[in-house]
C-alpha cells in the first residue's frame, strides 16, 4: 500500500495524518502555496488516488479535475458540502464519511450550549473569576431549560439524540424535516416558521443543501422572539448571520449558541460584546474519543477500497 498516494487537504487529527503517512505516500496540499496549488497536483496527479478532507477543505470540482486517477474521497465527517457530488458521480469515484461515531459529542454539545446560553454558564464564571461577585454581589436570575419546548431542524441521527437528550430535561420536542418520521411521536412541523412560533429553544441539526442554506432567517428568528434560543449545531450557512447579529443587538431574539459560522474562522465582531451569547470555535465532534473512532472510519474506508471490500460507509 505504501505505493499508494493519498492527498491530505488540511491538518487535521494528528493520530489520523500519521496513519495516513504510514500506510501511504501522503502529500500534503496545504504545504503548497495557494498561488501554486495547481502546479502541485499536477506533478502529482500520476500518484494521487485518494483523498481525504473534512469540514474545511474537502473535493471540489477544480481539484477533482485536476486528479484523473482519483478513486475515493474519504472525508473526516459527516457533511458532505465541502465535495462536489455531482462531479464523483460523474466521474465513478466512491464517497465516504464518518456517521454515527460522532452523533453523541455533537447532540451533547447542542443541549450544553442551550444549558449555557440560558442560565449564562460563560458568564457567571467570568463574574466570580473577575471579583464581581464579592463587589457587586449575587448575579442576576437566570432561566431553565427543564420543561422549556425544544424545537428541532433535522431529526435525522444527531436530531433524533438531540431530542432524546432533551426529553431527559422534561422538554417537550417538535421537530421539521423533509418529510414527517414515522417511528416517533414528537409533533411534526411542515415548515419552519411555524417550528419556531412554537418553541422555545430551536436547535439546527440539518444537512446543509442548497434547500437549508439560511433556512434560519429574519422570519424564523422573529418567530423564535425574544424570549426564544437558537442553537446552531449543524452549518454555518444554515442560518442568516447578518440577520443573527441584527435580531440579538436589537433584542429581537433573546439568546444563542453558536458552534458553526458562515465564514469561519471569522466570527462577527458585533456578537462578542453580547453577554447573551456563548460561541465555540466550530468543535461539535471534538473529543479525543470521537476524533480517535473517526480517524479509524477514515482508515478502514480507505483499506476497504483498495482491498476491494465493503465500505463502512459509503454515500457513493
Amino acid at each position: 500500500m505504501e505505493t499508494l498516494g493519498v492527498l491530505l487537504t488540511v491538518p487535521m487529527d494528528p493520530y489520523l495524518e500519521e496513519e495516513l503517512d504510514r500506510r501511504y505516500n501522503l502529500f500534503r496540499l496545504w504545504e503548497a502555496p495557494l498561488e501554486s496549488r495547481r502546479d502541485f497536483l499536477f506533478t502529482r496527479a500520476g500518484s494521487i488516488r485518494a483523498l481525504v478532507g473534512n469540514t474545511n477543505v474537502g473535493a471540489d470540482a477544480e481539484t477533482i479535475d485536476a486528479l484523473p486517477r482519483l478513486e475515493i474521497v474519504s472525508t473526516f465527517s459527516v457533511g458532505l458540502d465541502k465535495i462536489n457530488l455531482d462531479k464523483c458521480r460523474e466521474r465513478g469515484i466512491r464517497v465516504t464519511n464518518t456517521p454515527d461515531v460522532l452523533t453523541d459529542d455533537v447532540a451533547d454539545l447542542a443541549i450544553g450550549l442551550a444549558i449555557a446560553v440560558l442560565r449564562r454558564i460563560p458568564q457567571v464564571d467570568r463574574y466570580v473569576r473577575d471579583g464581581s461577585w464579592k463587589t457587586k454581589g449575587d448575579y442576576k436570575l437566570t432561566t431553565k431549560l427543564s420543561g422549556k419546548t425544544v424545537g428541532i431542524i433535522g431529526l435525522g441521527r444527531i436530531g433524533m439524540a438531540i431530542a432524546k437528550r432533551a426529553e431527559a430535561f422534561g422538554c417537550p420536542i417538535i421537530y421539521h424535516s423533509r418529510s414527517e418520521k414515522p417511528d416517533t411521536n414528537y409533533k411534526y412541523y411542515s415548515n419552519v416558521l411555524d417550528l419556531a412560533a412554537n418553541c422555545e429553544v430551536l436547535i439546527v441539526a440539518c444537512s446543509l443543501t442548497p434547500e437549508t442554506r439560511h433556512i434560519v432567517n429574519r422570519k424564523i428568528m422573529d418567530a423564535l422572539g425574544p424570549k426564544g434560543v437558537l442553537i446552531n449545531i449543524g452549518r454555518g450557512l444554515h442560518v442568516d448571520e447578518s440577520e443573527l447579529v441584527k435580531a440579538l443587538v436589537q433584542g429581537r431574539l433573546g439568546g444563542a449558541g453558536i458552534d458553526v459560522f458562515e465564514h469561519e474562522p471569522h466570527v462577527p465582531q458585533e456578537l462578542f460584546g453580547l453577554d447573551n451569547v456563548v460561541l465555540v470555535p466550530h468543535v461539535g465532534s471534538d473529543t479525543m474519543e470521537t476524533c480517535k473512532a473517526m480517524a479509524d472510519l477514515v482508515l478502514q474506508n480507505l483499506e476497504a477500497h483498495f482491498s476491494c471490500k465493503l465500505l463502512l460507509t459509503p454515500v457513493l
